[in-house]
């Protein structure tokens, strides 16, 4: 071989080195999360209204932040209007909380109004909703306590919303949400409506509102606001006034053509519904950024059961022993998709932005019990995540934005 060749081998062997050395490895260590906000807070709450036995502690892998430069307050970013965090407790419905606080802030930004929406009373009539499908499919939808952002939007479309202050679902001498009772019941009577292949709409209809009214109680017809007795409709209509077809679902997934609309195939999307825009993932972050950095707030869901998460510091990254942060492209994103590493978990409402070192974080405010485990010191991060923009980048999977907070990538779609 000439010496040219080996003087080129040696060089870019030199150049593997110097960069592998350059390039930071991140550390992991076992957590045990027997002090969290949920056993602690949640749990012994439910515990004293119905005389349950304590959560176990659990030991996770997670990565050590140690001498990271993260975010570590809300104080840092630069956020938009909205409600303060609620706890959706015991429940499996952050798709609720998440759509319905975004659309608060939505209100906000459209009229400067301040709301407080009902979350429960949409989960009633979606539970009903899927109830009817259910019947519809002979059983083979999904039955479960899950649902997409646009569950919302469908539900309001259909039933309109209400405030908090007419309808919140708690009984008397509960603090938290609990839905573990309810829901069991509720799928043991469609499994045995399967079973015993008895797809009466209207018998099953009623058994299931019996059921959501012994737990929630029933929701009301009418409301009262500024002295005028209006429908939930009305409400929505002339109080809210928001447009709801003018919010759109956005995806990146190589699985479906960009600059079409698809469907997100997971059980929450329990309906089919296709009417989700699938972008690049160059244009699916760029609208993110934009959107927010021009005050448009989003509904946002992806995988949240990561290693780079760590409750205790509200911080959401993705670890080098997972993927190096320059190769997470979505080719990254898809695989993890595709084999299932990455699920459609929760459900969350991104309300702000820092920008630190050329790189963005975005603020999270959550409704499950996991942002809650924040230490006294630093109580003004409770109910909050920093996310860093990898984390959305490779793991948070749809969003709900206005469209016209993406105006410019909506002309690419074609009909």
């Amino acid at each position: 071989m000439k010496k040219t060749g080996l003087l080129l081998i040696a060089i870019l062997a030199g150049a593997t080195v110097f960069g592998q050395a350059l390039q930071k490895k991140d550390k992991a260590v076992f957590k045990y999360y027997n002090t969290s906000y949920y056993q602690n807070t949640i749990m012994k709450s439910i515990d004293a209204y119905e005389t349950k036995t304590d959560t176990p502690s659990t030991k996770r892998f997670k990565i050590d932040l140690t001498g990271m430069d993260i975010p570590t307050s809300v104080d840092q970013f630069t956020k938009f209007w909205f409600q303060p965090p609620i706890s959706q407790g015991n429940t499996g419905t952050c798709w609720c909380f998440s759509t319905t606080s975004f659309f608060e802030s939505e209100v906000y930004r459209l009229s400067k109004k301040e709301v407080k929406l009902s979350e429960m009373y949409t989960v009633y009539w979606e539970y009903i909703e899927k109830a009817k499908g259910y019947v519809k499919s002979r059983g083979t939808t999904e039955f479960s306590e899950g649902s997409e952002a646009n569950a919302v939007t469908r539900i309001w479309n259909t039933y309109g919303i209400i405030p908090e202050a007419d309808y919140n679902g708690l009984l008397k001498g509960q603090t938290f949400y609990n839905h573990a009772k309810m829901f069991d019941e509720l799928d043991t009577y469609m499994k045995s409506v399967k079973t015993a292949n008895a797809w009466n709409e209207a018998d099953v209809i009623a058994t299931v509102k019996s059921i959501l009214n012994s737990y929630m109680g029933e929701p009301p017809t009418k409301v009262t606001v500024a002295g005028k007795e209006m429908s939930p409709q009305d409400y929505l209509k002339n109080e809210l006034k928001l447009v709801l077809d003018d919010y759109v679902d956005v995806t990146s997934l190589m699985q479906n053509p960009y600059n079409k609309t698809c469907e997100y195939v997971v059980p929450d999307n329990w309906n089919h519904n296709a009417d989700y825009y699938n972008v690049s993932l160059d244009d699916y972050m760029s609208i993110i950024k934009s959107a927010i950095k021009n005050g448009y707030t989003l509904a946002i869901g992806g995988d949240v059961s990561e290693a780079g998460i760590d409750s205790y510091a509200n911080t959401a990254v993705v670890p080098s022993f997972d993927i190096p942060s320059t190769y997470i492209d979505e080719n990254a994103r898809q695989f993890r998709f595709s084999n299932g590493t990455t699920t459609d978990d929760h459900g969350i409402h991104l309300v702000g932005y820092y920008v630190k070192d050329g790189n963005t974080w975005y603020l999270i405010k959550d409704s499950g019990s996991g942002s809650r485990n924040t230490t006294v010191k630093n109580k003004q991060n409770f109910g909050f995540w920093f996310y860093s923009e990898d984390f959305v980048k490779l793991k948070m999977m749809d969003f709900m934005v206005h469209k016209d907070a993406m105006k410019d990538v909506l002309k690419k779609f074609t009909k």
